[in-house]
């Protein structure tokens, strides 16, 4: 059989979010996109860790369970994050690494990336949530694609109804908020945490071979951060999308794909 694949969505995310990449792969890995927990159709967790490091301990559980194991990681934004700390932490579950605008910690920053942090100061996610009540979930998508997508134009009129249709059944959740908040505190740890548990050291530990995708107008994780990931994660080839914003794979998957397609044929198919 081909070679198994897992791919981890970001903050707010979901599995949906690899559907435009993943048949692209197909042929050459059998994969499978995870809901974090908390996210997509999956419960949130029974201790209630969002920390990144309880966001990895889950992947670590599944592609155990499941002796998946080494797979050809992905993930973006968290996911990204995530799938550093699962391949730093368990080398021999990692068969390579593609990361999508991973949130690794800035020194500044980009202002558009504050209102992700917000989220997790006590008080303001159900302060945003009164302030949001009368938002239509198309408002809400809206919102959301101008935010993460290069050139929301980009979105076809089917993805518009899909993410809407999405939104309307998680804002039916009775933990929604709770899940963004916390999780976006557990990204605003992650970049506080020093010392070998930082992402950037980490980072330096993987020793699976990466590719790192990032993009020129991405508003969440900044297109300066490119020469400093390539440098920390080692050996490493760096795909740039002047055009592209925060979800890559999801505006540019052919690009992406082709990429992901030269990594996995230089570093172990089958």
């Amino acid at each position: 059989g081909l070679p198994p694949a897992l791919y981890v969505h970001g903050l707010g995310g979901s599995s949906q979010n690899w559907s435009a990449l993943m048949p692209l792969l197909a042929d050459i890995v059998d994969g499978e996109a995870v809901d974090l927990p908390g996210f997509g159709v999956s419960p949130p967790p029974d201790d209630g860790n969002y920390s990144v490091t309880g966001h990895a301990r889950a992947v670590i559980r599944l592609l155990d369970s499941r002796r998946r194991g080494p797979v050809h990681l992905f993930g973006n934004s968290l996911g990204g994050a995530v799938a550093t700390r699962v391949a730093a932490a368990r080398p021999d579950l990692v068969r390579t690494l593609t990361l999508v605008s991973p949130a690794l910690p800035e020194l500044r920053a980009q202002r558009t990336a504050w209102p992700t942090a917000l989220l997790a100061v006590p008080g303001v996610a159900s302060a945003f949530a009164r302030l949001t009540r009368n938002w239509t979930p198309e408002q809400r998508v809206r919102g959301v694609l101008s935010l993460c997508y290069g050139d929301p134009g980009r979105v076809t009129d089917e993805g518009l109804r899909h993410a809407v249709e999405e939104m309307e059944r998680r804002l039916e959740l009775p933990y929604f908020w709770e899940v963004m908040a916390r999780s976006s505190r557990g990204i605003v740890d992650a970049y506080t945490l020093g010392g070998q548990h930082g992402l950037w050291r980490q980072a330096e530990r993987v020793l699976a071979p990466t590719l790192l995708v990032y993009g020129g107008r991405d508003q969440l994780v900044s297109y300066r951060m490119a020469r400093k990931a390539a440098a920390a994660f080692r050996g490493s080839r760096l795909l740039t999308l002047p055009e592209a914003g925060h979800v890559a794979m999801m505006e540019y998957p052919e690009t992406v794909a082709q990429a992901a397609r030269d990594l996995i044929a230089d570093h172990g198919g089958s």
